[in-house]
């Protein structure tokens, strides 16, 4: 890496049994890097914070932490914070849903008391301050949807001012199946109004083997058109998968397909427009979260080549953003023994 990484969530001392979940935003010289902060293990259930630090000199230095969304006998995770371009707001969505909540009943819909809800934040003052959540889940969760998760990276705002937020989600089933993964599928939430208001775009279902799209990210092309690219959660084929809309989001060219020229564990990834370029960053090693790579596209998406290795060692979940000075920052989980041990920060050169 062109500059050494710093490490921004250190569990250590801090309250918390584990950070995970990275996601960061910049406007000028201020980034903001959240995170889920996991106060009693490190698993995903739980009681689970939403929390900040931000820099204000470009990654360079950082202030305390701040919590965002917290909520006793809650997880409050995953989130998603993109800058309203009409009114300079931060805007955040995050999900919610009860600490003691069972995934797999999460998944079947079985649990509607504690199931996932959908919240936004705002922030206008770079972060300092935040708004109380107020729900969304009825303009964007229909009745037959029972997992729900936002991102976990950044939105984006596109140049018509639309902002969009990468999603997924599962089908609750009409009766019991075996295979509750061939029931997930990936979806994006859209606001034309700053963010007050919204609405669910496209929606993606493969009932098949191959792909099973999950944790989604997507970056604005310079044609105008939004690339997709999304983790193949337990599915047979490439380990990330793609699509492409040019609706702004509404509906999708043509189903996800896979990337046969990008090997991964099965992990979120995170993509960023840099001028006429795509970058992505993932683990590469097929078999266990290792080797943060970031990798660069010349071709909206359609090919893709390695550009420099982030990590070398464990390394997990990663987010990318665009800095003022032209460098990309990279926030991300790594670590010697685990591939969450910490949250780190780092920046290259984006002319790679």
């Amino acid at each position: 890496m062109s500059s050494r990484p710093e490490v921004v969530f250190d569990p250590v001392d801090s309250g918390y049994h584990t950070f995970r979940i990275p996601s960061v935003l910049a406007r000028g010289p201020v980034v903001l890097a959240f995170c889920e902060g996991r106060l009693h293990g490190s698993g995903d259930a739980g009681e689970i914070e939403v929390v900040l630090r931000r820099s204000l000199d470009g990654g360079a230095t950082w202030l305390p932490l701040q919590v965002v969304s917290a909520v006793p006998g809650k997880t409050c995770g995953n989130p998603v914070p993109v800058i309203d371009p009409a009114s300079g707001d931060i805007v955040l969505v995050t999900v919610q849903n009860g600490a003691d909540a069972v995934e797999l009943s999460l998944a079947r819909g079985t649990d509607p008391v504690d199931g996932r809800r959908v919240f936004v934040q705002r922030s206008a003052d770079d972060g300092a301050s935040w708004s109380p959540a107020v729900e969304i889940t009825s303009q964007v969760k229909p009745s037959d949807w029972g997992w729900y998760a936002t991102g976990p990276c950044h939105g984006i705002a596109l140049s018509s001012g639309r902002l969009v937020v990468p999603a997924n989600h599962s089908f609750v089933p009409s009766s019991p199946v075996e295979d509750l993964v061939r029931l997930n599928g990936g979806h994006c939430i859209v606001s034309d109004d700053g963010g007050h208001s919204w609405s669910v775009g496209f929606v993606d279902r493969n009932d098949g083997s191959a792909i099973n799209a999950n944790e989604t990210t997507v970056a604005e092309l310079p044609d105008g058109r939004l690339y997709f690219n999304a983790r193949n959660h337990q599915g047979s084929g490439p380990a990330r998968v793609h699509a492409w809309s040019s609706d702004g989001g509404l509906t999708l060219d043509a189903p996800y397909a896979g990337i046969p020229s990008i090997t991964a564990p099965g992990i979120q990834g995170s993509v960023l427009a840099v001028g006429d370029r795509l970058l992505l960053s993932t683990p590469v090693d097929p078999s266990v979260r290792r080797s943060l790579t970031v990798f660069v596209s010349d071709d909206s998406g359609r090919s893709w080549r390695p550009g420099p290795v982030v990590h070398a060692g464990m390394a997990g979940y990663s987010d990318l953003v665009p800095l003022p000075d032209g460098r990309v920052g990279i926030f991300y989980e790594a670590g010697e023994t685990s591939s969450f041990s910490a949250l780190r920060f780092a920046s290259f050169d984006s002319a790679l």
